[in-house]
């Protein structure tokens, strides 16, 4: 099958996350036909080749978000058009799906050409789009692992570090009143507590990042009041800040619950902000592979789930084409994923035998 034909198969195949027992299977099925063994827990699929003292993770995710409004084109039905193939996940991330099957392909055809420097794990999982059952709670199962490959769609540049995403729950506490006696001592209005506490928030700055820049807090949903001629005794509003690595979440809450006169509490704090030193032999095969220099990425990704695994984020497509209307991935571009794979494979375990 070829890169063009395995990557119109994989998009024809509606994979919306919750929704990915088809595509799994389809995966399955292929991989299980080159002469892999497979395992499978729910929607999860992975398998390995060759063995040795490295165990390379190499990761891309089978769902996709809903479509959205505004296609020109049916999202669900691929279409060939000037050497693009639009349709729903075909960039993000089915396109780094096929290009890493078509690098398993070729190892399981020939599984000494990794001469006994390790094993490749390949692992093609479940729910990213929504942090559900997918390669975190999966990782129990993969063994122990020295460095792993994260696919999205980067435009195959190396992505080294990730921002990570703090959520945070916000209440300003007020004295409910009648509007006509604002003016007195017996009235405190939440909503106004909760202004200068979101002018705060915006004045607050943390160290750049050398890849990622500045973190900045943003208030994204903000509810009080609950009749137009009483002050609001109270006020709620959430505060997304997405990280960098060095920032710690715990530590960066308790800062602006000290900031702020809000009732602070943590939302959600599970993703972590990712780095991996530019030394680490996946780095630098990464970089070999793909002749870019590193980039940051401001999206999150199953990496956050990887502890401190040395990691790169890299795939063909670009992240700015994900989750809008008319997705597509160009064939030059997936192409040139399968032969970036395949290289960066080689490449780690070149670099793991030398060190």
């Amino acid at each position: 099958m070829t890169p063009a034909a395995l990557l119109e198969a994989l998009v024809a195949t509606p994979s919306v996350s919750g929704n990915e027992a088809a595509i799994a299977d389809k995966v399955a099925s292929w991989a299980e036909g080159w002469g892999a063994r497979v395992q499978r827990q729910g929607h999860n699929v992975w398998f390995s080749v060759g063995q040795g003292p490295r165990r390379l993770l190499v990761n891309s995710h089978l769902d996709t978000v809903p479509p959205c409004s505004g296609w020109t084109l049916e999202p669900l039905q691929p279409l060939w058009r000037e050497g693009r193939l639009y349709g729903l996940g075909s960039n993000d991330a089915k396109g780094c799906v096929t290009a890493m099957l078509l690098a398993a392909r070729e190892l399981l055809a020939a599984p000494q050409s990794l001469d006994g420097k390790g094993e490749v794990v390949f692992a093609f999982t479940a729910e990213e789009e929504t942090g559900g059952k997918g390669l975190g709670p999966l990782l129990g199962e993969l063994g122990p692992l020295d460095a792993a490959v994260v696919g999205e769609p980067t435009g195959l540049k190396p992505c080294t570090a990730q921002r990570g995403m703090l959520l945070l729950r916000c209440v300003a506490h007020g004295t409910s009143g009648h509007v006509a006696h604002a003016h007195t001592t017996q009235t405190e209005n939440a909503i106004h507590v909760a202004a200068r506490d979101i002018a705060a928030l915006a004045e607050l700055r943390f160290l750049p990042h050398p890849l990622l820049g500045e973190a900045r807090a943003q208030v994204t949903q903000i509810q009080g009041g609950l009749a137009r001629n009483q002050v609001p005794d109270r006020c709620e509003f959430f505060v997304d800040l997405r990280t960098t690595p060095g920032m710690d979440h715990a530590a960066i809450a308790l800062q602006i619950g000290r900031t702020l006169k809000s009732e602070v509490t943590v939302h959600s704090a599970r993703y972590l902000p990712k780095g991996t030193a530019p030394g680490e032999p996946i780095v630098r095969a990464a970089l070999a592979a793909s002749g870019e220099a590193p980039v940051g990425s401001s999206t999150t990704s199953d990496w956050a789930f990887l502890g401190d695994l040395p990691a790169v984020k890299v795939g063909p497509g670009d992240t700015l084409r994900s989750h809008r209307p008319d997705e597509h991935l160009a064939l030059v571009e997936l192409e040139a994923g399968v032969s970036f794979y395949q290289k960066l494979i080689r490449g780690y375990f070149e670099e793991v035998a030398g060190g």
